[in-house]
């Protein structure tokens, strides 16, 4: 009796434990096929899959990056963004194995084209960034009295140090280092450059705005140089952006749809600047304490709009050659401009592979 007992419940523990595993089975491959579903979803959201763009350097610069992102033009265009921090050298790596796609820089990019760095530029971003200080009570006035100062700049050979090398020589200042008309001193920190300036150990500064901006806005400095109004500067990009060359040369609508969600941002950039400024501190991606200059140098800035692209649309090519010649002037670069710009420019067709 205790016996059949016995067996009559291991029995029915047997069965238990056989009814689970079957439901387990089942809730499993439910769940295997709500995963499928999602994945397949998420693989027709994002046409072209995920991808890494640098657009954690805090720059107002880079403004078209963070309003692709939050006003999802990148997500419309097939893309996946993961924003990530890159230095200039990460940069160049990414851009030359391929695994950056796309980036924003400056001409400061040509003469590691010139070296062989796989990477072309294929479109403009915007207006000049970069100013040259001097103290409000300084005897300078401009570029004719700077024959014997001293410069301040983030690095030789970065940006600001070619701007304001290619402005003194297009006014007959040589800006070599054997001649000593000048005298370049690198300050990787912007207030260090600054205090500098203040004590008199230089006696201008070349700076990235908008700390340039805030450093004028005090009053205790003046402007003699501002690249998105003062010649040779005024009208042209200072600024570019660079795409991989083996992914022009692999998957070339992936460049034209990331073109594409970079001119929706510079449009709508340039005809909301106030809304841009607030997202961008919404966001924490720049570090703004000043809103109505954050508004007054996204508007210098000039972010090209679609009609703008279609009253010039040789434009980026133009300047492209054009800083390319000053470059050359100045020792910065070795190849003849118009061989350079062949070479450094791709012409991108952003029509491709729309949907």
């Amino acid at each position: 009796m205790n016996n059949n007992l016995i067996i009559k419940n291991v029995k029915k523990l047997i069965s238990a434990i056989l009814l689970l595993v079957v439901i387990t089975g089942i809730l499993a491959g439910c769940g295997n096929s709500k995963n499928k579903e999602a994945a397949s979803q998420n693989n027709t959201e994002f046409k072209y899959g995920k991808i890494d763009i640098p657009g954690k350097q805090g720059s107002l610069c880079a403004a078209p990056i963070y309003i692709a992102y939050e006003k999802g033009f990148f997500k419309e265009e097939g893309f996946d963004v993961n924003l990530i921090s890159a230095d200039t050298e990460t940069r160049k790596i990414g851009l030359n194995n391929g695994t950056i796609p796309i980036v924003n820089g400056d001409f400061q990019f040509f003469p590691s084209i010139e070296n062989d760095v796989k990477v072309k530029v294929v479109d403009g971003l915007h207006y000049g960034c970069i100013k040259l200080l001097v103290p409000k009570d300084s005897p300078i006035q401009g570029v004719e009295d700077l024959r014997g100062k001293k410069i301040s700049v983030d690095e030789i050979g970065g940006t600001p140090h070619q701007v304001a090398a290619v402005w003194l020589e297009k006014n007959g200042i040589s800006a070599r280092e054997e001649d000593k008309e000048v005298t370049f001193l690198p300050f990787d920190d912007g207030n260090l450059a600054v205090e500098a300036l203040r004590k008199g150990e230089v006696d201008v500064a070349a700076l990235w705005d908008p700390y340039a901006s805030v450093q004028e806005k005090t009053g205790d400095y003046r402007v003699i140089l501002d690249i998105s109004v003062d010649e040779p500067f005024a009208g042209k990009y200072c600024c570019f952006l660079y795409a991989s060359e083996k992914l022009l040369n692999e998957k070339p609508e992936h460049v034209a749809a990331l073109l594409r969600a970079y001119r929706k941002a510079q449009d709508w950039i340039a005809k909301n600047p106030e809304e841009t400024v607030d997202i961008i501190i919404n966001g924490k991606y720049s570090q703004i304490e000043d809103r109505e200059l954050a508004i007054e140098l996204i508007k210098n800035y000039r972010y090209p709009t679609f009609e703008d692209r279609e009253k010039n649309p040789g434009q980026v090519r133009e300047n492209v050659q054009y800083f390319a010649e000053q470059l050359h002037q100045i020792g910065y670069l070795s190849t003849d401009p118009e061989s350079f710009t062949e070479k450094a420019y791709a012409d991108v067709d952003v029509s491709l592979d729309i949907d």
